[in-house]
């Protein structure tokens, strides 16, 4: 016991004593520090007393698209960690090829009585989609929150990195190590990110190098969110002469080295490459990964404030908060070759 105390207090950074008192259920402890306490238990592998064991204010839905993308792991992390410690358990439902929609999914947490749902990428970031299921989710009294993807049809909070000044940021650095020619592979265009980052890509084409419209736009490829997406859009831009590859998501960035490399050329020696995200573990890659990194920790608090709300009683606004996103800067960038 004294050991398991002892280790206890060193990962909280609290007394043996402190410990002791929140193990034993007594008072004069900050909440901030039985928090932490709790989660040394938690850490360490320690069963909780049965007294300290949270009682569950409710479920609450999160509904994501496939996670071999590892952002949407990393948002369902945020996430799941933020419900937990206002009291409520996260339902994790995932979309995967030929398995649940996420009609079929959301069907399925409503029945299950789920005080709330948050979706991550899902079909109301699709400008094909109908948002009248929206409406209908609301119409059953189910709050709902929208990561990533916005349409003025659904009268609910939207949470989103602001994807036009992403574009400006990897184009201005890319112009600022010398490449004129810079190239853009995303995802399909009747996606809302995909459009705004497409337009955020071809104003800083005008704007920074120079370009005209029509230029700008032969610079773009669509493909898939995926490695392969990557490297098919990467190899169609290599054809028209680009020297640097902004990429719509990391995955597509990996795709985009390997297409380099598949011509006997080098990154970044002679192509430059960007990633947008950041996942996790994207900063040990052959090289590190240049790329943009979307808060997620910072998005997905944001969602589970406002969710939290509507479960209150005290409906967030119809509108869209829109996060900074940041440049981190890597090994997969440098100069253009003269």
């Amino acid at each position: 016991m004294t050991a398991r105390l002892a280790d206890i207090a060193a990962q909280a950074g609290v007394s043996e004593a402190t410990v002791s008192r929140v193990l034993n259920g007594k008072p004069g402890v900050a909440a901030a520090t039985r928090e932490s306490v709790l989660a040394a238990l938690d850490l360490l592998g320690y069963e909780r007393p049965a007294r300290l064991r949270r009682r569950s204010a409710g479920l609450v839905g999160l509904i994501t698209p496939e996670l071999e993308n590892p952002i949407f792991p990393a948002f369902a992390q945020v996430i799941s960690q933020g419900l937990t410690r206002q009291g409520y358990t996260p339902v994790l439902a995932t979309q995967t090829p030929g398995g649940s929609t996420e009609d079929e999914l959301t069907e399925m947490l409503v029945e299950r009585g789920v005080a709330g749902i948050i979706f991550v990428s899902g079909l109301h970031a699709d400008t094909t989609a109908d948002m009248q299921r929206y409406e209908k989710l609301r119409g059953q009294g189910v709050p709902f929150v929208l990561i990533n993807g916005f349409s003025p049809h659904v009268r609910a909070p939207f949470v989103s990195p602001d994807d036009r000044t992403a574009m400006r940021l990897a184009v201005s650095h890319l112009a600022s190590l010398g490449h004129h020619r810079v190239g853009l592979a995303v995802g399909p265009s009747r996606f809302v990110p995909v459009l705004r980052k497409v337009e955020g890509f071809l104003a800083a084409l005008q704007e920074r190098l120079g370009h005209s419209e029509e230029s700008a736009h032969a610079h773009v490829q669509h493909s898939l969110f995926t490695l392969e997406g990557g490297q098919a859009a990467t190899s169609a831009l290599l054809d028209r002469g680009c020297t640097a590859i902004v990429c719509a998501s990391d995955m597509m960035a990996l795709g985009a080295v390997r297409a380099v490399r598949e011509r006997g050329l080098s990154v970044p020696a002679d192509v430059s490459v960007i990633g947008f995200d950041d996942s996790p573990l994207i900063a040990f890659t052959d090289p590190p990964l240049t790329t943009i990194r979307q808060p997620v920790t910072a998005m997905g608090q944001a969602a589970v404030r406002a969710l939290l709300e509507e479960i209150g009683g005290t409906p967030a606004p119809h509108t869209e908060f829109v996060f900074l996103p940041e440049l981190v800067v890597r090994g997969s960038t440098a100069a253009a070759r003269a």
